[in-house]
């Protein structure tokens, strides 16, 4: 290989990662486990088991994601074992679901109902918002064949999106079937699969675009604001308002939707039996409690038809945040999931039902972190250390802290207490605790709620009176300090 393929890196140069693979700090990692801990709780509740698989498949188990033998990292990282077998990192939970239930056999049982939440890896160009590692937290019901059981899978998606903290109307799950989006496009004629695709990419476009411009793409075609020209899916005006008439239908409540669908799509066999699935999901809907701005049908919803076999379905945030450079966004989908039968039989050669949903809990995180909803920091007790030749006093505090249940820790160096304060600040301590001579003298320790000291602070506006209020800064007994840290950190809990 040549040298310019692998230039020499100098010592500066070594401290780099890889692209697309984040490092994360502990306000992620909290708001990742606490995302993780409440949706398998959700999971769990409504009977599901956990199942967790190993981070390497067989590449030849990965289904459309499977490496050529010219192209072994073709969507995954894939490595050779000793046996020349080549193993890849799981690209989703879903493919070694397939695979654990195929090898089991029917001593599983069915229906198997598990969850599972993990890292997955996609090689894949990465770029802001999109990694190669990421967690996702799946749920899945294998060998059920009802619509019953797609709708609980909404259902419950609904409902640990609720569990997290999101509110009616700050989220929804949209609903589509394969089979209906199949009719609607047989009644307009669409025969060739590169129009079908066209037609899908414009129907995908409606948020963003709007019906005029969705109307662009289905008919000759669109420029956008660039001057870039997207050659168009070439159909007649009738064909154009009547899949518009279809995506569209979506605006309303279940039953209203699922009757404007009848009118736009429901005349073909195919669009019979799509609207009759939907039909069965909204009845189970309703039996499952699932409110209404909670699940929308959406027959806009097209994204993974292409892996499903019925029906499909999408979470969406729908709050929006105001960016730098002060335009509104909306953050837009976290996860979905729907019906693939046909997974299991690519081991078996027998369809095995099955559906599912997925939360991107890595994506969720971040989403939450830009709303401003992140986990909140819960930093270790700061014990100062100002003492400097002996710093067993600040030791033995932070041990007697850590018995009692609390986080603590002393401080180690010979910084001054302005050095160490910052530090507890950096840390994202509740409070320190100050013990000078002065205290051992007197038999007592000073404590510092980090917290209601800022807030206090604000309304100081000299020095001299700062230092005269010592906002936040109380002074107790010695036998009383473990209390007294207790009471600011439940506070601020």
């Amino acid at each position: 290989m040549s040298d310019k393929a692998n230039p020499p890196a100098s010592a500066k140069d070594l401290a780099r990662k890889p692209r697309g693979f984040p490092d994360k700090r502990e306000g992620l990692i909290h708001a990742q486990a606490r995302l993780v801990e409440t949706v398998t709780g959700v999971y769990r509740q409504w009977g599901f088991e956990a199942l967790e698989t190993s981070a390497f498949e067989y590449a030849d188990s990965l289904g459309k994601f499977l490496p050529d033998a010219d192209r072994p990292n073709a969507g995954v990282f894939a490595i050779q074992d000793d046996d020349e077998q080549w193993m890849a990192l799981r690209y989703d939970l879903t493919a070694p679901l397939a695979r654990f239930v195929a090898e089991q056999g029917q001593g599983l049982g069915r229906p198997f109902r598990r969850y599972a939440a993990g890292p997955v890896w996609r090689n894949e160009k990465p770029g802001p918002g999109r990694f190669r590692e990421f967690w996702q937290c799946d749920a899945d019901t294998v060998g059920a064949p009802g619509f019953h059981a797609d709708a609980e899978m909404i259902a419950m998606g609904a409902e640990a999106l609720r569990a997290i903290g999101m509110k009616p109307g700050e989220f929804v799950i949209r609903v589509n079937t394969r089979r209906l989006l199949n009719g609607v496009l047989d009644s307009v004629g669409a025969e060739n699969a590169g129009t079908r695709l066209a037609i899908l990419r414009a129907l995908d476009k409606l948020d963003r675009l709007g019906a005029s411009g969705v109307a662009d793409l289905l008919g000759a075609g669109r420029k956008d604001e660039s001057g870039d020209f997207t050659k168009g899916a070439g159909l007649d005006a009738a064909a154009v308002k009547r899949l518009l008439a279809f995506a569209e239908a979506g605006a309303a409540t279940r039953a209203v939707t699922l009757a404007n669908l009848a009118k736009a799509a429901g005349f073909t066999e195919e669009g019979k039996a799509g609207l009759a699935e939907l039909e069965a999901i909204a009845l189970a809907l309703e039996a499952l409690g699932a409110p209404e701005d909670d699940v929308k049908i959406d027959p806009s919803v097209v994204r993974g038809l292409e892996y499903y076999t019925g029906p499909v379905f999408e979470a969406e945030l729908l709050r929006e945040v105001t960016g730098e450079d002060g335009k509104t966004y909306r953050i837009g989908s976290i996860g979905g999931g729907g019906r693939y039968d046909d997974l299991v039989a690519r081991f078996t050669g027998e369809t095995v039902p099955a559906t599912g949903f997925s939360i991107g809990i890595s994506r969720l995180a971040a989403a939450l972190a830009i709303l401003g909803e992140g986990a909140k920091l819960d930093g270790p007790v700061v014990v100062l250390n100002l003492d400097k030749d002996n710093p067993g006093l600040a030791l033995g505090l932070a041990a007697e802290l850590r018995r009692a249940g609390l986080r603590a820790e002393a401080y180690m160096g010979a910084s001054g207490m302005r050095p160490q304060m910052k530090y507890a600040d950096r840390r994202a301590s509740p409070a320190v605790v100050i013990v000078g001579g002065d205290e051992v003298a007197k038999g007592t320790v000073t404590i510092k709620d980090l917290e209601m000291g800022a807030l206090k602070a604000q309304a100081i506006t000299s020095n001299e009176e700062y230092r005269e209020a010592r906002p936040g800064q109380i002074e107790v007994p010695r036998d009383q300090m473990v209390a007294a840290v207790r009471a600011i950190v439940e506070a601020q809990t």
